[in-house]
């Protein structure tokens, strides 16, 4: 199949300078959307949360999530195999439901990859400090400092080469990974192969408690679509990023069943289970007397951090590009940096706003709340761009007049699958100031809809 690139409209003064085009192939894209779902944030600190309410059931609770978005991104892809574009998710709804709908779909977008962003730049600060710690250096540095040098790290080679960039997010987050396989191998194995009979029979497992994990599973593995961002300079677009979108929903969903598996059995039996733990990989290390582990973990947790702070920035940069080629935004932000090819004013921006966010929100709280309250609100606009990309891809089909009965199924079984998180964020009721965040967040969508 020929890829058939859509480029955005000239305006009055923009450069007229274009995105590199087949300047990435499939590995590039697959680190983007690997780096963005983040593998290393869940082994870190997600795992024990689903484990909470799942119990013997965390690594079936993943497997189920996985799937379930699984018909997400067959829909998607149903856009992706036709046709490309810088920001293509943004283009893909509104070819679906309309101008209004890809405004909006963009609008959630630049959202929820702005608070993945602002969690990345605080896990930083929080395995910097670890690491610090670690080496023997106590220090009261104030997180801002963290989140400006992730920020200018960030911009700098985003700005310079989006080549570069994504090739260092999959090295960044490659290590980190086999790292955390290496720890997993000795707990498994060290006492020669034991399989643990209480998750595989689902001891204690409830219904209510695997329904209440799953929406912590499904909110790990957000991020998967970002590759899409990427179109306007991926080669063989058509092939390549449906690929990347598909097999980096796999391949994590596949790496989060192994190490919920691994951390419930290295923890099993224990006086501190899992769920209460803060570092759950180096009380792992800890545990199995290999106590050395913990300085490469929390380093390459550290990396890996900054690797998804960084898929983030040129994610969201990607979606406000072509927003602002079609005059959605300002144009100036549609410029492209002459030498490098990349979209810097868009970039410049959107860095200043990741920043600006966890700097001022961590003079009132501290930078875990900060984290956890930024993964949160990145979940409700996950949640509503799937939604409506979604709904879009039979409409879509239809006006092409190659919609067929599963085309239906499956974005309705999306669609039904998509309720479980979004219910799951309502009810049980949270706590407060997060019982605020669904209307913080409703609040910005009417601005983008105003």
């Amino acid at each position: 199949m020929t890829s058939v690139r859509t480029q955005p409209p000239s305006t009055s003064g923009v450069a007229s300078s274009e995105l590199r085009p087949d300047a990435l192939g499939f590995p590039a894209l697959l680190a983007q959307s690997i780096a963005l779902i983040s593998p290393t944030m869940t082994a870190v600190l997600i795992i024990p949360l689903a484990f909470s309410n799942a119990g013997q059931g965390t690594w079936l609770a993943y497997l189920f999530g996985t799937a379930m978005l699984l018909f997400v991104v067959f829909n998607l892809n149903q856009f992706a195999r036709r046709s490309t574009s810088p920001g293509s998710m943004y283009a893909y709804t509104g070819r679906g439901l309309g101008a209004v709908g890809g405004v909006l779909s963009g609008w959630t977008l630049i959202w929820s990859y702005l608070f993945i962003g602002v969690a990345g730049m605080t896990g930083f600060t929080i395995f910097s400090r670890q690491f610090l710690d670690i080496v023997g250096i106590h220090t009261s540095i104030p997180a801002f400092v963290f989140f400006a040098i992730s920020a200018v790290f960030c911009w700098t080679l985003a700005v310079k080469d989006i080549r570069l960039s994504s090739m260092l997010t999959l090295i960044l987050e490659g290590l980190s990974v086999l790292c955390i396989l290496a720890l997993a191998a000795i707990v498994l194995f060290k006492h020669g192969i034991v399989i643990d009979t209480a998750q595989v029979h689902l001891t204690g497992v409830t219904f209510r408690g695997m329904s209440l994990a799953v929406v912590a599973c499904i909110f790990s593995l957000v991020g998967f679509e970002s590759a899409t961002a990427l179109g306007g300079e991926a080669r063989n677009p058509l092939r390549t990023i449906p690929k990347a979108v598909i097999w980096s929903l796999i391949l994590t969903g596949l790496f989060f069943v192994f190490m919920g598996y691994v951390e419930v059995f290295g923890t099993q039996g224990q006086h501190d289970t899992l769920d209460t733990l803060a570092t759950p990989l180096n009380t792992l290390a800890d545990l199995n007397k290999v106590g050395y582990f913990k300085l490469p973990l929390s380093l390459g947790a550290m990396i890996s951090f900054f690797a998804l702070s960084l898929s983030c920035l040129n994610a969201g940069a990607r979606i406000i590009y072509p927003m602002a080629r079609h005059s959605v935004f300002p144009t100036g932000l549609g410029k492209v940096h002459t030498a490098n090819a990349t979209p810097a004013a868009a970039l410049s921006a959107y860095i200043l706003l990741m920043f600006a966010v966890p700097a001022i929100w961590s003079t009132q709280i501290d930078v875990v709340t900060v984290f956890n309250g930024a993964g949160t609100l990145a979940a409700f606009g996950f949640l509503l761009a799937y939604f409506m990309v979604s709904v879009a891809a039979p409409i879509h089909l239809r006006k092409l007049g190659e919609i067929k009965p599963r085309n239906v199924v499956v974005a309705v079984l999306a669609f039904v699958f998509l309720l479980v998180p979004t219910v799951g964020s309502f009810y049980p009721l949270p706590a407060y100031p997060v019982v605020l965040f669904p209307y913080i967040f409703l609040a910005y969508m009417a601005v983008g809809g105003g």
